[in-house]
């Protein structure tokens, strides 16, 4: 079929958003798309995570830098395939749209969206922990879910607002700019915490990981080294992958490039962690000859809760400001407590060329998600002389910065993102499933072997990972993601859709207000009670939220659906899968071994919890491939590059 032109094609999002993306500068090169990912992959987790994780599972974390990077890499696979075949800024938030319409598009985008944009927050949060160790005043202690955790002050929180701004400046100059600077920095990030390990390996000791260590007995499960990937920061670590994909409109030769530099900065990113978090865990001292155990305890040598467990309280300790720069110093080794200033000036140059891409990966997840139909076309519009989206990045600067009230913590706002970011990742196998059977010719610059085995493993291991971060972390995750569903009756329905005005906000108002006082009644009587309830009183309050809940979501887009006319119809039929999925996903985690009745009979105790998430899994998986479809703009974007359009099967 002979290429259509753009004004043939009847002004869809796609076409739309081909005029812009032709604007935006390409200009990255492999090294360049490489150090992205890298330069993203080594913040603020190489900084922090390392006695977070320890805390959580002890020395079993080893295996998890393991598994959860084994899990990334499959993930990553399929979205190599993809993305040299459909090279898109914003892309991560633009495929499931292609593939399944403008329901799930949404659903995820708006979840992809909440993870990108607050990560210059929590890199912004990073440097300025570590530079408590020589600057008093900008954290503080608080309990957190009965653990102690490092917060900002309100004068930290106030500077790290002018990093983020600083961010915003740095993207705005261009992205030439950023891809060169960020080379050079990458550079940097990848030497330092190299001769970290190494460094540390010089003053290695195996007793440490003994079950025995610091006069206790561990108390660590496997289901804690499997809630450690969400939770700990692993998972969050290695999403810098991403960068490729969302910077690949701006690439020079994105077809070839983009699998290769994904693939290989996960590699990298496997082995570094996995020998830093080794090197960490065996260079802790404790005794005479290192870190006494009142030390661990913190400010107050009295206090002796730390002492239950070493692994679990150290990073409410001063580990959890400085984590690298305690362990080199207190070694006892000169030469090897210098280089721990060499530490405390990464902290600031780790977390800031992770927090500056970043911004500019919330930007193009704005300008993705307006390409899509979701948001403004103001957001689309590319600054000529920067050939930078500027209003999408203003947008980006406004949502960062709002998240540093609520989550004035390192440690408690990489769940949330983590989470977010996985979820999203279940659409990466049955997306490229979708494509090589709705546009078999497309062309294909890495094809993934044996993808019918690995994309519905990518697929199982993103809905386990989005399990393992527990009941309490699910309930913020699905409420923000179930709060922003309404909004899609605001923009698109009436305006992609056709679903009359009034009553696409009527939709979208009535869903909204169900789901917020479901959340608020949630929140008062199942995650934080004013008493402990019994057990059946627990779960019989869940069991109306979860009924009613679903009941909300459900019914309102099958009427939505009822209201629409022909082919628009699959736009809602498309995603009963995936909102299906989450509750069955958001049910196993309450009553599993990382749920809220973990003690009661009725229990479904480890592993069998997991077994069943995996089955779950096996089936939605099934049921997504099934559900995808040749979308009006799936459609666009083969007449616009000149691809076969067949008729839907």
């Amino acid at each position: 079929m002979p290429k259509k032109k753009t004004e043939e094609i009847g002004g869809s999002p796609e076409a739309e958003a081909q005029q812009s993306d032709k604007k935006l500068g390409r200009e990255l090169t492999l090294v360049d798309l490489l150090f992205l990912c890298i330069g993203a992959i080594v913040g603020s987790g190489w900084l922090l995570a390392a006695p977070f994780g320890a805390a959580l599972a002890g020395p079993d974390i080893i295996y998890s830098w393991i598994i959860g990077g084994v899990i990334i890499l499959f993930i990553a696979l399929n979205y190599a395939e993809i993305s040299g075949a459909i090279p898109k800024t914003g892309a991560v938030v633009r495929y499931p749209h292609l593939s399944h319409g403008g329901y799930v598009g949404y659903l995820l985008g708006w979840t992809y969206l909440l993870s990108a944009v607050t990560v210059p927050t929590i890199e912004a949060e990073a440097g300025f922990t570590y530079a408590s160790y020589y600057i008093s005043g900008l954290t503080k202690t608080a309990i957190v879910n009965g653990n102690t955790v490092h917060v900002l002050t309100p004068l930290a929180t106030g500077l790290a607002f002018l990093m983020i701004v600083g961010f915003f400046f740095l993207n705005y100059f261009g992205i030439r700019l950023l891809g060169k600077v960020n080379t050079y920095i990458g550079w940097w990030k990848l030497i330092i915490p190299t001769l970290t390990f190494i460094f540390l390996f010089a003053a290695f000791r195996a007793s440490n990981f003994s079950s025995n260590f610091g006069g206790v007995t561990s108390i660590y499960t496997p289901e804690s080294m499997f809630m450690a990937i969400p939770l700990a920061g692993i998972a969050f670590s290695y999403l810098g992958f991403r960068q490729a994909l969302e910077f690949g409109g701006e690439a020079k030769n994105p077809q070839r490039d983009i699998p290769r530099a994904t693939i290989l900065a996960v590699l990298i990113g496997i082995a570094l962690y996995t020998l830093l978090q080794i090197a960490f865990m065996g260079a802790i001292r404790l005794g005479p000859a290192g870190i006494t155990l009142s030390y661990l305890s913190g400010s107050n040598p009295s206090h002796t809760s730390y002492l239950t467990n070493i692994w679990a309280g150290i990073y409410g300790s001063n580990y959890g400001t400085s984590p690298f720069f305690y362990a080199l110093k207190y070694t006892g080794v000169p030469l090897l407590g210098a280089f721990a200033t060499l530490i405390l000036i990464d902290a600031w140059v780790s977390p800031a060329g992770t927090g500056w891409i970043y911004m500019g990966t919330g930007t193009r997840t704005f300008y993705g998600l307006s390409a899509d139909g979701y948001y403004p076309k103001k957001l689309l519009e590319v600054n000529e002389k920067t050939r930078i989206p500027v209003f999408a990045l203003i947008a980006a600067l406004i949502v960062g910065v709002v998240f540093l009230l609520p989550f004035p913590s390192w440690y408690l706002l990489v769940g949330f993102i983590s989470l977010a970011t996985i979820l999203t990742y279940v659409i990466g196998g049955v997306a490229l499933q979708v494509f090589r059977r709705e546009a078999p010719d497309m062309k294909r610059p890495f094809r993934l072997p044996y993808a019918k085995i690995l994309s519905p493993v990518a697929f199982i291991a993103a809905v386990l990972v989005v399990y393992w971060g527990s009941f309490l972390y699910l309930y913020f995750i699905f409420t923000t993601v179930f709060v922003g569903l309404p909004f899609f009756f605001f923009i698109y329905a009436p305006q992609r859709l056709g679903l009359e005005k009034n009553r696409s906000y009527a939709f979208g108002i009535a869903q909204l207000v169900g789901v917020v006082l479901l959340s608020i009644y949630a929140y008062l009587y199942i995650v934080f009670p004013s008493s402990a309830p019994s057990v059946d009183t627990l779960s019989g309050s869940f069991l109306l939220y979860f009924i009613l809940l679903a009941l909300v979501i459900f019914s309102i887009s099958y009427i939505t659906e009822r209201h629409l006319e022909g082919d628009k119809k699959k736009v809602m039929s498309s995603s009963y899968w995936l909102i299906a999925m989450l509750f069955v996903v958001y049910f196993i985690s309450f009553f599993g071994s990382l749920g809220f009745v973990t003690s009661a009979y009725y229990a479904i105790t480890f592993p069998w919890d997991n077994v069943l998430v995996i089955f779950a899994a096996l089936f939605f998986y099934e049921k997504a491939v099934n559900a995808g479809y040749k979308t009006e703009d799936m459609v666009d974007l083969l007449a616009i590059e000149g691809m076969t359009v067949t008729d839907q099967q």
